[in-house]
């Protein structure tokens, strides 16, 4: 999976096509995202001793084929390719439409 947490994407199927937001979790061994303001969900919780409980609205996770980075030069969805740093020789994400740097 190549998405980070805090990478602005969109999502490109399922009921909440086309909503945007920022990763707030991923879940690398099940290759699902939690974007913020995506599949929301109403869960009930019982009261406990900090928390008078009720219904609280939670994002759940959903898998990573169904995002897709934001370009940030071009603000439209974009894939993520890998190159090489010229300078540090380290691994770096790349967008594929305009070749800019993510991060």
């Amino acid at each position: 999976m190549n998405f980070k947490v805090g990478d602005e994407v969109v999502v490109i199927t399922g009921s909440d096509k086309g909503k945007t937001g920022k990763i707030i979790k991923t879940l690398r061994a099940e290759n699902k995202v939690v974007v913020e303001g995506v599949h929301v969900v109403k869960k009930h919780q019982k009261p406990t001793g900090q928390d008078n409980g009720g219904i609280q609205e939670v994002e759940r996770p959903i898998d990573a084929s169904n995002v897709m980075i934001i370009d940030p030069k071009t603000k439209k969805r974009t894939r993520i390719g890998h190159t090489t740093d010229t300078k540090t020789g380290k691994k770096i994400r790349i967008t594929k439409k305009s070749n800019e740097k993510i991060d």
